[in-house]
């Protein structure tokens, strides 16, 4: 543990081990067979489960601090970050306060994940994935490289977002309070895919099962089962039965 700062009032399990220069502030809590990289940054109050491993120059907990023209309100602190049992996060990877991570939940390489995040278990954030506040994901849901998941948006169980997906949730260019009320991302359900560089445009509905084909521009809302292409995309096909999730 040499050249680590670590309060006095943290807690770590057995077995943890830790890189140089690593900073641990007031009542975290860490449990047993935990591994820090070097140079990681664990602010108050952190919750981090047993057998997790966090890489290099991680950043855990931080409270954000949002620009005066911000639309994003936090008031007050908000409550500390909590890490499941069995996760991995990445080098330079940045998870906020107010957010809680399931089991089993992998964090890749310069993801970044805001605050009042809720993720479930087994999920899988991928390299330079960033998910906006107050989103929801569900468990075995993965994400892929550089995919943008933007605030108030809702990713349920077993979804699937293939590289460089771009949600968006804000309909007007005018900066007015209507705009502000109705700001709203998409709702993806159990089971949907969306192929690389698709734009879903704000409070799009995604089916259950649905396909979303890679360079598509979602319009409006997708069928249940159904595969849509283009720009705009339209309903080309039903899903083959075979990659139905009850068939896997």
């Amino acid at each position: 543990m040499a050249n680590c700062s670590i309060a006095a009032s943290a807690k770590t399990g057995s077995n943890f081990k830790t890189g140089q220069n690593v900073v641990i502030y007031e009542d975290v809590k860490i449990g047993s067979n935990v591994i820090l990289g070097n140079n990681v940054i664990i602010y108050e109050g952190v919750q981090i489960g047993d057998n997790v491993t966090i890489a290099d120059n991680a950043v855990l907990g931080r409270q954000p601090k949002l620009a005066p023209t911000s639309t994003a309100k936090v008031e007050g602190r908000l409550s500390p970050l909590e890490i499941g049992s069995g996760c991995s996060i990445g080098t330079g990877a940045i998870i906020y306060a107010g957010t809680k991570l399931g089991e089993n939940v992998t964090v890749a390489d310069l993801a970044t994940i805001r605050e009042k995040v809720v993720i479930g278990d087994f999920v899988v954030v991928g390299r330079g994935v960033a998910i906006e506040n107050e989103v929801s994901i569900g468990d075995y849901t993965k994400m892929q490289t550089n995919s943008y998941i933007t605030a108030y948006s809702i990713l349920e169980d077993h979804v699937f977002i293939a590289p460089m997906v771009t949600f968006t949730n804000d309909n007007y260019m005018g900066r007015t309070e209507k705009r502000l009320k109705e700001m709203k991302g998409a709702h993806v359900k159990r089971g949907a895919r969306i192929g690389g560089n698709s734009i879903l445009l704000p409070a799009i509905e995604v089916g259950e099962e649905s396909f979303i084909a890679a360079g598509s521009i979602v319009t409006k809302d997708v069928p249940a089962y159904k595969l849509v292409m283009g720009i705009p995309a339209r309903v080309v096909r039903d899903v083959p039965e075979e990659e139905l999730l009850k068939n896997q």
